[in-house]
């Protein structure tokens, strides 16, 4: 089942299903082994097909997206290896993230990553899975522009672009731990402590490795 998507209403049409596209990825609206249709995509977003072939096309460069065959484009299952190579490459990006929000944050910064957590606990308590991943994702690049590292923001949505489906698909099972170290990153940004804060971003990230690994066996059964 295609998502809902917004209509694109820029001249850039091609930038604009990118990114909503990009977003559905790493939000998880799109799940692993999803076949996606140029015209259903396009249908959704309200636009002809060659925008949407065009980022589809970016997409599956990015490794996004992976075409089977010329009508056959899915959201791919990681292999173990690559998802432990992200995870890897993740966790040093977002330690740096972190010192670096402890060094910039405001009292409004603090404030926002705080209401983040409260409306990740409210969806983890109607059980609404997708919007409490969106929630972790959104701590995540909140701190990444707290720290004001444009560079390494971009460096890091490539990463979850392909990640994000199945860690969304995952947080049903593992979401809780996703969520329980982020009132530590916080009080660590808060208090300033560059150190702990970049310590426990480490731990945050690498915290569900092992059963997302296991998930992706499941899946790849």
């Amino acid at each position: 089942m295609q998502p809902t998507f917004e209509a694109v209403t820029s001249v850039k049409l091609g930038d604009s299903a990118y990114d909503q596209i990009s977003r559905a990825l790493m939000s998880g609206r799109l799940k692993p082994g999803t076949k996606l249709t140029i015209r259903a995509l396009a249908d959704s977003l309200g636009t002809s097909s060659t925008p949407v072939r065009d980022a589809v096309t970016r997409l599956i460069q990015d490794n996004a997206l992976e075409q089977r065959s010329l009508r056959d484009v899915r959201v791919p299952l990681l292999t173990e290896s690559r998802f432990r190579e992200i995870i890897e490459i993740r966790v040093e990006l977002e330690a740096i993230a972190a010192r670096h929000a402890s060094e910039n944050a405001s009292a409004d910064d603090i404030a926002a990553l705080e209401e983040i957590i409260d409306r990740n606990e409210a969806a983890f308590r109607e059980e609404d899975w997708d919007a409490a991943s969106g929630c972790n994702q959104e701590f995540h690049f909140k701190i990444v522009n707290i720290a004001r590292m444009e560079i390494l923001g971009g460096m890091l949505s490539a990463l979850w672009l392909q990640t994000g489906p199945v860690v969304s698909s995952f947080y049903q099972r593992g979401g809780r731990s996703m969520v329980d170290e982020h009132y530590a990153i916080v009080a660590a940004i808060k208090a300033g402590d560059a150190d702990a804060a970049a310590r426990v971003m480490k731990r945050d990230v690498a915290g569900s490795v092992e059963g997302i690994v296991a998930y992706l066996r499941e899946l790849a059964q």
